[in-house]
């Protein structure tokens, strides 16, 4: 009896042990890199599958708002739980700039899960990674920002990507609908304005990720808390979609912050394209090869984009990977003639 208690005991002593290596770990360490990216992985592909699978449920199609009002509960728990364990108590921001927040966070989340019932799922994934075209026309227009080279190319490649991707989807999808165009656009454009109102509130604030979540989250629930009642079995998978949201939010906001934005839209971008494949694969639809190089430039357009914001860090990772790859000759001429490039102003 004592030597079953002792190994269970040792057992657990170990996994906790294993856990806080792990934690401990470097961001320079590989196994810390590639940990964090296969819960990316894992993460968001199973919600993405699970919201997929959701919506075939008979009936479900039309309850969008129940789902997204389960998941602002949720991810409320969760991050709550997350701010005890952390220790922080003193909330920083107002009321009023989380009640703001709430209401954008609804209807990005609300209408992209809305849009679910009207588009092909791999179709909304591909708007989804399209947010910095409403970034870069309301930047333009309300606060007379100047946008660099790279950002004009990537603004075009996304929508050229798009306007080809949803073309090829009206070929071959019996229900396409155009208002599930028309309601992801304006998910996107909460989106886009959540991005901005989220860096002020931290910089003049300086909030942490888990309490903007939290109250973020809280508030939402409230607001699209009107008396939501559908059937029971609906519930397991929103619990299970809402957890693997979370999580994966969480990991994401990790990976920027000890890897940098190049290497977070990396590991995103593969992710999404293996949702779009394990879509096709799982869920029966038809399939065009439009979809393959449509597809492609909006994947050149990302890039472009985060070249455009990060680009002495991205010259560094090439010359690194160069270095590998050829002499260190060819190393030099890079580095300087990247140098020279980085001295010029960024608009």
């Amino acid at each position: 009896m004592r030597s079953h208690e002792h190994e269970g005991i040792t057992h657990s002593t170990s996994k906790i042990s294993l856990s806080k290596r792990y934690s401990s770990l470097s961001p320079q360490h590989p196994i810390r890199f590639i940990g964090l990216s296969a819960q990316v992985f894992l993460y968001y592909v199973a919600y993405s599958y699970l919201i997929e699978l959701l919506f075939t449920l008979k009936g479900f199609s039309n309850t969008a708002w129940f789902l997204t009002c389960y998941q602002f509960f949720i991810y409320g728990i969760l991050s709550f739980m997350q701010l005890g364990f952390i220790g922080l108590s003193q909330r920083r921001a107002s009321y009023r700039s989380y009640i703001i927040l709430a209401s954008l966070s609804v209807s990005t989340m609300g209408l992209s899960n809305y849009a679910v019932g009207y588009l092909n799922y791999p179709t909304l994934l591909i708007f989804k990674c399209c947010k910095l075209i409403p970034v870069l026309i309301g930047g333009i227009i309300i606060q007379k920002k100047r946008f660099n080279r790279y950002d004009v190319a990537a603004a075009f490649c996304m929508s050229i990507g798009l306007i080809f991707f949803t073309l090829a989807d009206s070929k071959v999808q019996p229900n396409f609908n155009t208002y599930g165009v028309i309601l992801i656009c304006l998910a996107l454009v909460a989106d886009a304005i959540i991005g901005n109102y989220q860096e002020k509130v931290m910089k003049t604030h300086h909030v942490s990720n888990v309490e903007m979540v939290f109250y973020s989250f809280i508030f939402g629930f409230l607001i699209i808390l009107i008396g939501l009642l559908y059937p029971f079995h609906t519930y397991g998978y929103s619990l299970i979609i809402s957890i693997f949201g979370y999580l994966g939010m969480d990991i994401v906001l990790t990976l920027i912050k000890e890897y940098g934005a190049l290497i977070c839209v990396t590991v995103t971008t593969c992710r999404k394209a293996i949702t779009i494949i394990l879509s096709f694969i799982l869920f029966s639809k038809p399939f065009v090869f439009d979809y393959v190089w449509s597809g492609f430039i909006v994947v050149i357009g990302i890039y472009l984009n985060v070249y455009g914001r990060n680009q002495v860090a991205f010259n560094a990772k090439i010359a690194l990977y160069g270095n590998r790859l050829f002499p260190s000759r060819w190393r030099s001429k890079f580095l300087v003639s990247t140098s020279s490039r980085s001295l010029l102003p960024i608009s």
